[in-house]
């Protein structure tokens, strides 16, 4: 089965936070999905601050990530086939903002997915290779034979199951919000992640009218 997942890096921020946040190891993914519990959504929220978020209140931090002209968050999308167990995810710098360059793959494009190491799509016609490290010559060593294959053709079921989930998280996001009672300032964060991060707006496939 292949599985495509929006997740957000967990990174290195420094300090403890002044809410609840899941205990997650540096660098590994936070699936973003309406099954996040409200630890989980909780250090979603602290990952969008980044360092403004260490020592900071919630309000204090969600005061300054609405004062912000955009927000970004280190993840992308995270393809898996649980037949072989092998996942590509995305590079260093690769943001889940930019979720949505996956359908360039249905014009013969690439979105970028990031860096060190450095995911690549090949389109071999009628199926997609993801590689975990796919640039020129460097398909050795510990990447040499990570990466999974897809019918070009299961591509737009995947890429509406991960706006299915967000649409999902943006749910988990709003009822935390309702719990933690930040009122408006709840509601715009639950706006801006939306808008920021291009969830619920239509997802344009091939075949769409």
């Amino acid at each position: 089965m292949l599985t495509l997942q929006a997740v957000a890096e967990v990174a290195g921020n420094s300090g403890a936070m002044t809410w609840p946040v899941a205990a997650m190891e540096p660098y590994s993914w936070l699936v973003l999905d309406g099954g996040c519990t409200d630890e989980q959504v909780g250090l979603f929220v602290s990952l969008l601050g980044g360092e403004l978020a260490a020592g900071a209140s919630i309000d204090e931090l969600l005061e300054a990530l609405l004062a912000e002209e955009g927000l970004i968050l280190a993840g992308g999308l995270r393809i898996g086939d649980t037949a072989t167990g092998v996942e590509v995810s995305p590079g260093c710098c690769a943001g889940l903002e930019d979720w949505r360059d996956w359908v360039e793959l249905f014009d013969g494009g690439s979105p970028w997915l990031g860096h060190d190491p450095g995911p690549q799509v090949e389109n071999l016609g009628h199926r997609l290779r993801v590689w975990q490290d796919g640039g020129p010559g460097r398909r050795q060593g510990r990447w040499a034979d990570v990466y999974v294959e897809l019918p070009t053709s299961a591509l737009s079921g995947l890429l509406l199951d991960v706006r299915r989930d967000l649409i999902g998280f943006l749910g988990a996001l709003r009822a935390w919000t309702v719990r933690m009672a930040l009122g408006d300032r709840g509601v715009a964060l639950v706006e801006a992640v939306d808008a920021n991060f291009a969830i619920s707006a239509p997802l344009v496939l091939p075949g769409d009218g």
